[in-house]
């Protein structure tokens, strides 16, 4: 019988998993403080992101097989509740495994089998939708075979982990795991130029989960140059590295491993840092972004030298690294990657995060900066259900609602410092935009 329902999972095509929001706008979310990027409580993301992938469960010290994850803030059951909140707006929260640091590796039966025990129970106990697999460092490595006939046994482990996982997870919940994919760009169009080593490392596993697969967004930065399929090298950070990457999945290429054939334009999504200091390298400014993405969906002109193939309506998304990277302003001006997606994919511009697109609600507040002690005035304060100004750590410091906001001024009283104002209207939009509070 697991056998039947296994086939059954692997057979439904990925354009098929109908809960998926769409279009997708997929933000990593940083489990720890970082001063650079802090800390965000879950509740507390731009709604225009809708699928969240929390960052990282790992391996426990001293083993590279035996999966953990513990919230660094709060309790378990906060962290759960916040899961569970989210989950009732339409977002879909995974966990992802692995990150640049954590070394992964199956290399026996045994091990394989402690991993998948460790990642179903990370994702029962905090009721995660799905599992995005972001593997990284060396931790996969070709010594022979083929793309679809692959010899090496940590490649062959992950793959059958990644099925019973699915499978499992089927059985218990009666729905399909979302599963995601995250490698860098050596482990896929890498085996372009060889096929050895990490060079094409995920081409197997992609291949054999392809049918499962909900989205694969190769992270396009860290990764240096690479050959397009036209057999030029591109470089990352350019509108030309966006699109012969993605061109790339989108049309299939040959390796010395065989042909990794093409996947679906609804699997694909554009990964990119959210701001310059969100990686080593591969930065591209919003404005290319842009013309890059809507050349590929056929709605723009050609934008760099690279000639497309063909073009691609059915592109889904953008990925980023991170939500926390994209609230930072110090870095760009505050979620001006999500702002960006929201252009691309919604038709929608300036700072409304209504999941629509189409409301004509507007907000404003002033003045800003705003003294210490001073009246916040608000715009169409009848249209507002509640107004919270966080910290740079995002912890609540004022929230006001009801009879609080029908003149449409308050008193702020808090320490000088940046903050962000997030409004919420009665329609259930959401704006956000950065206040400064001055002595």
């Amino acid at each position: 019988m697991k056998r039947i329902i296994l086939a059954v999972i692997l057979l439904i095509s990925a354009d098929s998993y109908s809960q998926d929001p769409d279009p997708k706008l997929i933000g990593y979310w940083q489990n720890w403080q970082d001063p650079a990027s802090p800390y965000i409580p879950l509740p507390n993301i731009d709604t225009s992101y809708n699928i969240i992938p929390v960052a990282f469960a790992v391996p426990a010290p001293g083993s590279t097989y035996n999966m953990t994850f513990t919230p660094d803030v709060g309790t378990v059951q906060q962290f759960i509740n916040d899961v569970q909140s989210m989950q009732s707006l339409g977002k879909k929260i995974l966990i992802s495994v692995g990150g640049a640091t954590a070394n992964i590796e199956l290399n026996d039966t045994n091990q394989r089998n402690i991993f998948i025990s460790s990642m179903l129970s990370i994702i029962n106990t905090y009721g995660f939708d799905g599992m995005d697999i972001d593997i990284e460092g060396g931790s996969l490595s070709v010594t022979g075979g083929t793309i679809t006939n692959p010899v090496d046994a940590r490649i062959i482990h992950l793959i059958y982990a990644v099925k019973k996982i699915m499978q499992e997870y089927y059985s218990l919940h009666g729905r399909r795991l979302i599963l995601g994919f995250a490698p860098e760009t050596a482990y896929v169009q890498g085996g372009m130029s060889s096929y050895g080593g990490i060079w094409g490392a995920y081409l197997p596993v992609l291949h054999a989960l392809r049918d499962s697969i909900a989205y694969l967004h190769v992270q396009l930065y860290n990764s240096g140059s690479m050959f397009g399929i036209d057999g030029h090298v591109y470089t990352q950070g350019t509108a030309d590295f966006i699109l012969s990457q993605t061109e790339a999945l989108l049309q299939g290429f040959n390796t010395q491993g065989g042909f990794f054939a093409p996947f679906q334009p609804q699997q694909v999504i554009v990964g990119l840092p959210a701001c310059s200091s969100a990686s080593g390298g591969g930065y591209i400014n919003p404005d290319t972004v842009r013309s890059a993405i809507k050349y590929l969906l056929g709605t723009g002109p050609k934008p760099a030298n690279y000639t497309a193939v063909g073009t691609y309506p059915g592109l889904k998304g953008m990925m980023d690294w991170s939500v926390n990277w994209d609230a930072q302003v110090n870095c760009h001006p505050l979620y001006e990657y999500a702002r960006n997606f929201d252009r691309i994919f919604r038709g929608t511009t300036g700072i409304n995060n209504n999941t629509t697109g189409t409301s004509r609600f507007t907000f404003s507040f002033h003045p800003n900066p705003l003294h210490t002690g001073g009246i916040l005035n608000f715009e169409n304060p009848e249209g507002l259900r509640s107004v919270k100004i966080y910290d740079v750590l995002g912890r609540q410091v004022l929230s006001f609602s009801g009879n609080d906001l029908l003149t449409g001024q308050v008193r702020i009283n808090i320490p000088s410092g940046t903050y962000f104002l997030t409004a919420l209207t009665l329609r259930g939009e959401t704006f956000s935009n950065r206040m400064i509070v001055i002595k």
